[in-house]
């Protein structure tokens, strides 16, 4: 068996040990738990059942972690991405008033062009039609939408009247809680203590059940209900109504999984010349990923910059995904305890920001000399959280970025694809389709 498992994933070939992937799997399991909370905790605002959605984080989190490490072999987490999963929530549904079951209709339909996309070169090409800069104002873009979405949960900025926001009152406790929990997060992240989301987590639950702000459950220990109302619940019906956001979907997703995926691999020395070997297989685990996790219950799937702690220690090859994915099997009893952690969003607001933050970080890497490439990464960025939509920051981005370039006569950086996603992007927001 032990030789067959090195044959089958390499191991030795990539200079690690059995051992050495089984506590990379630990490891990265444990850095990503906290998004069994998260996740659901999304969909619940958009009146999914927790349970349900809980559950179907697992399984997207298993269907992906296994594919990518028993097909693809490589040591990377793959789960449902908050940045996707924050825009549906809060833009598809509670700005735009679409019903939930619409929004994972788009996310469906989305990633089964992601799936199909996948098997070819085309994605490859569709990834490379967008400029660096749109897709660094597009990334930046997000964390800056999840930071706010966190503050606002927390209750960290309110809605005023007058200047459309303010500061929340610190005298509250659940205000408080969350500015505790932000200080806290950020502090074990900058002395690099593993799983820091995770222990901030549980600190602040341990904090909240002594405030008398949580209510722990009867049971520690049981099986989740509700996955009847999830599974199988999207609708296609108004779909056909709502093709940018399906195009928003698509675009988004395939931007943050593919550079999180190369810079993982970066990290694990497994870039042969500066080529991703076997670049295809990884993609297909986030769009396998995302389409059963759309049936089962939950939004897109993304690649999670959570596995360089796996890879920091040593692993290497898909055992470390495979194992990962295995152990969130058995946190399918501990569904009590993460409901009642849920139950508190100060509890989970913190991470929000935080994610958002390491996102915002992408930022740096913009060109800010370059005037024609520099307003629309920021106009793109700025729009989301303004806004309350990624779909208008990357729509005004690419409408930008077409018209700046052609003043500046510098036809060449415009890829053909871009003409037509922002002649789209402008009739949609003149409403002539």
């Amino acid at each position: 068996m032990t030789e067959f498992i090195n044959n089958y994933f390499k191991i030795k070939e990539r200079n690690s040990s059995i051992k050495t992937e089984f506590l990379g799997g630990l490891l990265n399991f444990i850095t990503i738990m906290y998004i069994l909370v998260v996740n659901p905790s999304l969909f619940a605002h958009a009146g999914m059942d927790f349970g349900g959605v809980y559950l179907a984080t697992i399984g997207a989190i298993v269907i992906g972690c296994l594919y990518m490490g028993a097909v693809s072999n490589y040591p990377i987490i793959i789960a449902p991405g908050l940045g996707i999963n924050a825009y549906v929530v809060y833009t598809i549904i509670e700005a735009m008033g679409y019903s939930w079951q619409s929004a994972l209709g788009c996310c469906f339909v989305a990633s089964a062009i992601f799936l199909l996309l996948s098997m070819t070169s085309f994605r490859e090409q569709l990834i490379n039609s967008i400029p660096e800069c749109l897709k660094v104002g597009i990334t930046s873009g997000i964390g800056l939408f999840i930071a706010f979405i966190g503050l606002k949960n927390g209750s960290l900025v309110i809605a005023n009247a007058g200047t459309y926001v303010a500061i929340g009152d610190m005298a509250t406790p659940a205000t408080a809680l969350t500015a505790v929990g932000v200080i806290l997060t950020l502090v074990l992240t900058i002395l690099r203590v593993p799983a820091a989301m995770l222990l901030s987590m549980l600190i602040l639950t341990i904090i909240a059940y002594l405030a008398g702000m949580l209510q722990m459950p009867e049971h520690f220990f049981a099986l989740p209900t509700g996955i009847d109302t999830t599974v199988g619940g999207l609708e296609l019906s108004q779909v056909p109504d709502m093709i940018p956001i399906v195009l928003v979907i698509l675009l988004v997703t395939m931007f943050d999984t593919t550079g999180t995926m190369i810079g993982l691999a970066k990290q694990a020395h497994l870039m042969k010349d500066g080529v991703f070997p076997n670049l295809r297989g990884a993609l297909m685990a986030d769009a396998f990923a995302s389409f059963w996790g759309t049936l089962l219950g939950t939004g897109p799937s993304s690649s999670f910059v959570e596995s360089s702690a796996g890879i920091m220690s040593g692993s290497r090859t898909g055992l470390t995904a495979v194992v990962t994915g295995l152990l969130f099997i058995f946190m399918i009893v501990l569904f009590p305890i993460a409901q009642a952690m849920a139950a508190v969003p100060s509890i989970t607001a913190p991470i929000l920001i935080i994610a958002g933050i390491h996102m915002f970080n992408e930022i740096r890497t913009l060109e800010w000399d370059k005037e024609r490439i520099m307003f629309p990464a920021v106009l793109t960025c700025v729009m989301m959280p303004l806004t309350y939509s990624i779909t208008n920051g990357v729509a005004v981005g690419i409408i930008s970025y077409v018209i700046l370039n052609l003043a500046a006569r510098k036809r060449e950086d415009i890829h053909p694809l871009l003409y037509l996603f922002a002649i789209w992007f402008l009739l949609d927001f003149l409403k002539i389709i």
